[in-house]
């Protein structure tokens, strides 16, 4: 079976191809993508144009199913077939998220066009929260907001759903794993044994943490929009809902504008004045800026807080887990976040720490309660295999 993957930004379009065998076993046959997109139409076309030319596919019947890893849909999440419904509620929250959801929305409306009959799949970034207790997912805010879609609801979801599974395996937890693996077919079945307890840290251009119990999330640090959290690339992460109208009427600057320069001009930019991308800020620290070496500091800050709060919540912690660009190459900051969490049970080994870089591994010292371990995420294998999975299920 063959699974295309598409992921679509405001001026991207990448793309994945995974041959799936009978037992489930996922090869990666093509990937690839274009940047300063204008027409996601023309991209698409290129792209079946590319994997014709490779000759991976002739024809619209070899292949089998499109997945889509769509961010946010007004009053729908899961995996669900990426139909008119889908397209619907990514247009009703398109201006919670502008870069995604009207290119996909977009996206979605071409492959159709150009392969009629084969199995279109959106597996939502929301879809790893809708389990989260309702307190979990709240805002205290009029009944009216909430009715009109004013909640938490979590984002980078197949990133941490890979987490969820590769944990349980590395701990020897094969029934949490085959959980985690059936989630959006049958929701989470009963679990037996003692509870597992994992904090799941992505972080990367824009970051994200999150609490998992026997495979499941309980709470995460993105809420209503992936803005906020922790400080993101260039979009501000948390920040006191006074401020808006505060700089409005300090600095005389108007709704749209001060939008812009919250996803545009803050998060890791705004702090360093150096660059949105880490590796510029920790050599602008080392060369001596405050700033830079503030923003690294904010950064951690943010990051332990949401550790120690899920730590709290779960109440212990038997992994934690570091992915993404930043988690997965960023020794020293994967030392900050662990430093002086001993009375946790969380100790880092420096050794193991400096050596691991873009390689999954264990990082927790010999004396640690919690295993501490580094995942490389793939969030496109989730959306193929749960693409796999729903069109199975459909036959069944």
């Amino acid at each position: 079976m063959n699974i295309l993957v598409a992921n679509l930004g405001s001026t991207s379009f990448k793309f994945r191809l995974f041959r799936f065998d009978g037992a489930g076993g996922a090869t990666m046959l093509a990937k690839g993508g274009y940047e300063r997109v204008a027409d996601h139409g023309k991209a698409i076309d290129d792209c079946l144009a590319e994997l014709k030319a490779a000759g991976h596919v002739h024809a619209a019947a070899d292949l089998h199913g499109v997945g889509f890893k769509t961010v946010l849909g007004k009053n729908l999440t899961g995996c669900v077939p990426a139909d008119d419904r889908v397209i619907a509620a990514l247009e009703g929250f398109k201006d919670i998220a502008p870069a995604h959801n009207p290119p996909y929305a977009a996206g979605i409306k071409r492959f159709s066009e150009k392969l009629p009959g084969v199995p279109l799949v959106a597996l939502f970034e929301t879809a790893f929260y809708q389990w989260m207790p309702e307190a979990a997912t709240r805002y205290a805010v009029p009944e009216a907001w909430h009715q009109a879609g004013v909640r938490r609801f979590g984002f980078h979801g197949a990133s941490h759903k890979f987490i969820a599974e590769r944990s349980a395996e590395l701990l020897g937890r094969t029934d949490i794993a085959d959980r985690v693996r059936g989630l959006y077919q049958s929701g989470p079945v009963p679990a037996k044994g003692p509870a597992l307890r994992v904090v799941s840290c992505h972080l990367g251009g824009s970051s994200s943490v999150t609490g998992i119990r026997d495979g499941v999330a309980i709470g995460t640090s993105m809420g209503l929009s992936p803005q906020s959290g922790l400080p993101q690339n260039n979009r501000v992460g948390d920040l006191d809902s006074a401020a808006v109208p505060f700089v409005m009427k300090t600095l005389g600057l108007p709704l749209a504008e001060v939008e812009r320069q919250m996803t545009k001009e803050s998060g890791l930019l705004g702090l360093s004045g150096v660059s949105n991308d880490l590796r510029d800020i920790n050599a602008a620290a080392a060369q001596g800026s405050a700033r830079a070496k503030l923003t690294l500091d904010v950064f951690a800050h943010s990051a332990r807080h949401w550790i120690g709060a899920f730590h709290l919540e779960l109440n212990g912690c038997d992994a934690l887990v570091f992915t993404a660009g930043i988690g997965e190459n960023n020794p020293d900051m994967r030392a900050a976040f662990c430093a002086g969490l001993d009375q946790l049970g969380i100790v880092i080994d420096p050794a193991k720490n400096a050596a691991l870089r873009g390689t999954e591994g264990e990082i927790s010292a010999a004396g640690s309660r919690v295993k501490i371990f580094v995942i490389p995420t793939n969030e496109e294998l989730v959306v193929a295999r749960e693409t796999v999975r729903f069109i199975q299920s459909q036959k069944n």
